[in-house]
């Protein structure tokens, strides 16, 4: 009984952008489950590469190029996923980018640029599917979310603020949606260790420092951690989970005054 709460076979899952780190790692943790795995991104090499990766663990993904900012492409992108794979049950909202850059200094193309890709992208996409899930009385979206949804850090200004909107766009969407079936959640990575944060992870960097000293589990997450949590959101263990953004974090938002050593007592 427990294994049924968690598998998703039959069913197709989209994660967009899901090429590599915590995207593959979803990907992955799905596969494994049993759903469909889907991937798009703009850059066929990419594909080709993850199509390779996701094999060594038995995962026959399906891959598409198609941009996610755009109406057009994505309506053409899910027509064909819907004609050879079949109509999508779990998106993940994974595709997004960020530009550390000081709001000062920062244009405001870089800055829309942000907005489009992390904010006004997962609306398209969850656009595009929600309507046929809704005829079906059933879908998952899962839109990720961040850290920064709920506060700020120096030179992240458009990120947040796009992480910020996707918080409330999650709940607006539970609003709307919820009473047909679907649940629509969010999940909020902590620090995550992957190959973009690899320099940043060397013992001694001020930043490897800073998550090691204020994340009371005291390590950096793994891609894996967020791949389980969307196993968890995607399947029917979360039927009445909604509009709820999972942070999976090491408990860093829970007490980010945290100190190692100086917070722990005997």
């Amino acid at each position: 009984m427990i294994q049924e709460l968690f598998d998703l076979s039959g069913k197709v899952a989209l994660i967009t952008g899901g090429t590599h780190g915590i995207g593959m790692a979803i990907g992955k943790v799905l596969g494994k489950a049993g759903a469909k795995i889907c991937v798009n991104d703009l850059a066929e090499d990419k594909l080709e590469a993850c199509k390779a990766a996701y094999a060594k663990d038995g995962i026959d993904v399906y891959t598409l190029v198609f941009n996610v900012t755009n109406e057009a492409d994505v309506d053409k992108g899910i027509t064909q996923i819907e004609n050879e794979v079949g109509p999508v049950d779990i998106l993940v909202n994974n595709a997004g980018i960020i530009k550390r850059i000081p709001i000062l200094d920062m244009p405001i193309s870089d800055f829309q640029q942000v907005i489009d890709v992390d904010l006004v992208a997962p609306l398209i996409v969850a656009k595009r599917v929600a309507p046929k899930m809704i005829e079906r009385k059933g879908g998952k979206i899962i839109n990720m979310c961040s850290m920064m949804s709920v506060y700020g850090r120096n030179s992240v200004s458009a990120y947040a603020a796009a992480k910020g909107g996707l918080k409330l766009l999650t709940a607006n969407m539970c609003c709307e949606w919820a009473k047909h079936g679907l649940q629509i959640n969010g999940i909020g990575p902590g620090y995550i260790a992957t190959s973009q944060t690899a320099p940043i992870r060397e013992n001694g960097h001020p930043f490897n420092d800073l998550v090691m000293t204020r994340t009371p589990a005291a390590r950096w997450g793994e891609p894996e951690d967020i791949g389980n949590a969307a196993l968890f959101l995607a399947s029917k263990a979360s039927e009445f989970v909604n509009g709820h953004v999972l942070y999976v974090d090491g408990g860093i938002l829970a007490n980010f005054g945290y100190v190692k050593g100086e917070n722990d007592l005997d």
